[in-house]
C-alpha cells in the first residue's frame, strides 16, 4: 500500500511539472494512467475492505443473529412452560375446589345423618319415657283402685256391723263385699 501511495505521489509530482505551463487544460484532461492507477487503488481498497472488514462484520452479525434466535427460542420455551404451569395450576385449583365441595357435601350428609340419628334416638327415648309413664300411671291407677276398694270394704263392713249390730258370718261378709265391689266396679 505504501508503494501505491508512493507511485501516486510521483504521478502527482510529474503531473504538476507537466502542468506548470498549461494548468487549466491539465486539470480537465483525461489521463489513462491516472484512471488505471485509480481503478487499481479502488480494487485494492475494496479487497482490503472485503477481507478485513466485511467478512468479520458479517460473521459477527451472523453470530448475533444466531444468539438472538437462540434467545427467542428459549423465551418461547419459557413461555410454553409458563403456560403449561398456568394450566396445571388452574387444573389443580379446579380439582381443589371440587374436592372442597365434595368434602362439604360429605360433611353435610354426615351431619344430616347424625341429625336423623339424634332425632330417632330422642323419639325412642321419648317413647320409652311415655311408655314408662303410662305403666306408672296404670300401676298407680290400679293401686288407687285397690286402696279405694279396701277402704270401701272396710267402710261397708263398719256400716253393716253398725246397722245390723249383729254378728255377720264370714261368708255373709264376703258376699256383701263382693256385691258392693261389683256395683262399685260397674259404676266406674
Amino acid at each position: 500500500m505504501l508503494n501505491i501511495l508512493g507511485v501516486m505521489a510521483e504521478a502527482s509530482a510529474g503531473a504538476a511539472e507537466a502542468a506548470s505551463g498549461n494548468t487549466f487544460l491539465d486539470l480537465v484532461s483525461i489521463d489513462p494512467g491516472t484512471i488505471v492507477f485509480t481503478l487499481i487503488n479502488t480494487l485494492i481498497i475494496f479487497l482490503i475492505f472485503r477481507i478485513f472488514l466485511y467478512k468479520p462484520v458479517c460473521n459477527i452479525l451472523e453470530k448475533r443473529r444466531e444468539m438472538a434466535a437462540a434467545e427467542i427460542a428459549e423465551a418461547q420455551k419459557a413461555k410454553e412452560t409458563a403456560q403449561k404451569a398456568e394450566q396445571e395450576y388452574t387444573a389443580r385449583l379446579a380439582d381443589a375446589k371440587n374436592e372442597a365441595a365434595e368434602i362439604v357435601k360429605q360433611a353435610t350428609l354426615r351431619a344430616q345423618k347424625r341429625e336423623e340419628e339424634i332425632v330417632t334416638e330422642a323419639n325412642q327415648k321419648a317413647a320409652e319415657i311415655r311408655a314408662k309413664a303410662e305403666e306408672n300411671i296404670e300401676r298407680d291407677k290400679q293401686r288407687a283402685k285397690n286402696e279405694i276398694k279396701d277402704e270401701i270394704s272396710e267402710m261397708v263392713v263398719m256400716a253393716a256391723s253398725k246397722v245390723v249390730e249383729k254378728e255377720i258370718s264370714a261368708k255373709d261378709n264376703e258376699d256383701i263385699i263382693s256385691k258392693f265391689l261389683s256395683e262399685v266396679g260397674a259404676a266406674e
